[in-house]
C-alpha cells in the first residue's frame, strides 16, 4: 500500500495545505485500488494530481465535521453535472444521516440524485467491507459526534518512498519518511495501516491499531483540553497511544494550527521509541 497526503490543516485550508485528506492506494500487477479517506475542503483538487475521479473506487468518512466532509458536495457535482463519465457509484463509507446532511446544504432535490451517484454505507458501532485489494475494519472513537477509526490490511508496498514525497530535516531522532527503517510487513506480505480520524485518547482505538505496524494520528490539541471533555490528541496522546498500541511508526497529522512542528515531534518523542513522522502535504509513503 502507499498513503499519499492530501491535506492535513486545521480547521480551514492554507495555501499548499488543503483541509484532512488522504489518498490510499494498493497495486497488484495491472490492477490499482484507490481510497479517498476524508474529504476535508481543498482535498478533491489534490486527490486530481495522482488519478481522475471517475478511477476512485470508494471515499471513507471518518466523522460528519466540514473539515472532512465539504468536498464531496464538489465531488457530487463533478460526478453529475461535468464531462466526467462514472462507471458506477461510489461508494461512500460514512457515519450515520451523512448523506441528510449533504442533501440539506444541495437543496430537498438532491437526495435522490445524491443516491445515483454514490453508494452510502452507514458507519455503526464495528463494521467490515473490502474495496478491491484492501480489506477495511472501523470502529467508533471518541470525538463528541459520531466518529470512526479505520484499520486496512492490503498488500505491503516493496520499495522506498515514492519520488515526490517531501524531504525534510528530522528533529529530535525523528525521521521525515517511513521508508528507511520502517518495518518490514508481515510474513504474507500484506501491510496493516490504522487512521485515527478526529478523536480523543480511547481504548477503541488501541484497539484499532493493536495489529498495525502504521497509525496515521492527528494532533488537533497543542495542550489539554481544560474543563470540557477532551475530542483530539495532543503530541503526549500520540506517543502514548501508538506505544500502547505496540505500531512501529507513528504519523503525525492535523496538528492543531498553534502547534510548532518540532515541538509536537519532540513532546510525541518523550512517549513512544518507535518512528515519528510529520505528515507533509504532496508526501508519498510505503506502508
Amino acid at each position: 500500500m502507499q498513503l499519499t497526503v492530501l491535506g492535513t490543516a486545521t480547521p480551514y485550508p492554507r495555501p499548499g495545505n488543503a483541509c484532512s485528506g488522504y489518498l490510499l492506494q494498493s497495486k497488484i500487477g495491472e490492477n490499482t485500488t484507490s481510497l479517498w479517506l476524508d474529504a476535508g475542503t481543498g482535498t478533491l483538487a489534490e486527490l486530481q494530481r495522482h488519478l481522475a475521479l471517475t478511477d476512485l473506487d470508494a471515499i471513507f468518512v471518518s466523522h460528519r465535521h466540514a473539515d472532512h466532509t465539504a468536498d464531496l458536495l464538489v465531488a457530487y457535482y463533478a460526478l453529475r453535472f461535468s464531462a466526467l463519465r462514472p462507471h458506477g457509484r461510489i461508494r461512500v463509507f460514512g457515519p450515520e444521516a451523512l448523506v441528510d446532511r449533504l442533501a440539506e446544504f444541495l437543496g430537498p432535490d438532491a437526495l435522490p440524485a445524491l443516491h445515483e451517484v454514490f453508494e452510502f454505507v452507514e458507519l455503526s458501532g464495528w463494521g467490515e467491507a473490502v474495496v478491491g485489494d484492501l480489506a477495511l475494519s472501523w470502529g467508533p472513537v471518541a470525538h463528541g459526534v459520531p466518529a470512526f477509526a479505520l484499520t486496512v490490511v492490503g498488500p505491503a508496498a516493496p520499495g522506498p518512498v515514492a519520488s515526490g514525497a517531501a524531504p525534510g530535516p528530522a528533529a529530535s531522532g525523528a525521521t521525515r519518511s517511513p521508508a528507511s527503517g520502517a518495518a518490514p510487513g508481515p510474513a504474507d506480505g500484506t501491510s496493516t495501516f490504522t487512521y485515527s480520524g478526529d478523536t480523543a485518547p480511547c481504548i477503541s482505538l488501541v484497539e484499532m491499531a493493536e495489529q498495525s505496524s502504521v497509525l496515521l494520528c492527528e494532533v488537533g490539541y497543542a495542550r489539554d483540553a481544560l474543563g470540557v471533555a477532551a475530542v483530539h490528541h495532543t503530541p503526549e496522546d500520540a506517543g502514548r497511544t501508538a506505544t500502547v498500541a505496540g505500531v512501529d511508526t507513528v504519523i503525525l497529522t492535523h496538528l492543531a494550527d498553534d502547534l510548532d512542528a518540532a515541538d509536537a515531534l519532540r513532546r510525541t518523542r518523550a512517549h513512544f521509541a518507535g518512528q515519528i513522522v510529520l505528515a507533509e502535504p504532496g508526501a508519498a509513503y510505503p506502508l
